[in-house]
């Protein structure tokens, strides 16, 4: 009798337990994002304030290949957040700016932001673009250290992502000595530190790549 006593009673914390971990949390928005909706869609803007951005230290770590680095720049651009528009106008997962995007062919800014499909295939068409302009700088200069960065060519193409081609070339014009910080402070040079080292030969050289290639 004691022994069915403390089966039953056990069963029941069991239960009890296990039912607790099911029941979704009251998660309040943070008070960094404000929610807007214009004309029925639903944006999601970071604060003004720099000092209420979340400090990321660490980037998750996916694998070297062209999924890592794809995923580790999103998550240092929007966390991964494909709705996202941050107070300078940079939209979705890679917060591209409407001039990138009119560079690789896409003209409806309301249309790429409710396309997950097409903000990657815009990530992959301006990565195959930079490659080509920044072709002569990659061969040149990957493997040296410049600046005290040991230059990649991921690196490069991660720090033309942040402040365009142009920057990165005027980066190695003046050796290291003058480089480009995007409004909240980021440096081309942090870009190409942080994301060093990931494969993207697969990312074939396209002065013409857009998405509908």
């Amino acid at each position: 009798m004691i022994k069915k006593w403390y089966f039953y009673a056990s069963l029941v914390v069991i239960i009890t337990f296990l039912s607790l971990g099911f029941i979704p949390s009251n998660h309040e928005t943070k008070l960094w994002f404000l929610i807007e909706k214009t004309d029925g869609s639903e944006y999601i803007f970071p604060s003004k304030e720099k000092d209420d951005y979340p400090k990321i230290a660490n980037v998750p770590f996916t694998g070297n290949r062209l999924i890592g680095f794809k995923e580790a720049v999103a998550f240092k651009e929007s966390q991964g957040q494909y709705r996202l528009v941050n107070t300078l106008g940079y939209m979705g997962k890679y917060q591209f700016g409407s001039k990138a995007l009119r560079a690789i062919g896409i003209n409806d800014n309301k249309a790429f932001l409710k396309d997950p499909a097409l903000q990657e295939k815009a990530f992959m068409a301006l990565l195959a673009k930079n490659k080509w302009i920044l072709r002569y700088e990659i061969e040149k200069y990957q493997g040296k250290i410049i600046s005290g960065i040991e230059i990649t060519e991921s690196g490069i193409l991660a720090a033309a992502h942040l402040g365009g081609a142009g920057s990165v070339k005027n980066f190695f014009k003046n050796k290291g000595s003058r480089h480009f910080r995007d409004a909240f402070g980021t440096s081309l040079k942090s870009y190409m530190r942080d994301f060093a080292g990931y494969d993207l030969s697969f990312i074939e050289a396209d002065s013409n790549a857009t998405v509908n290639d």
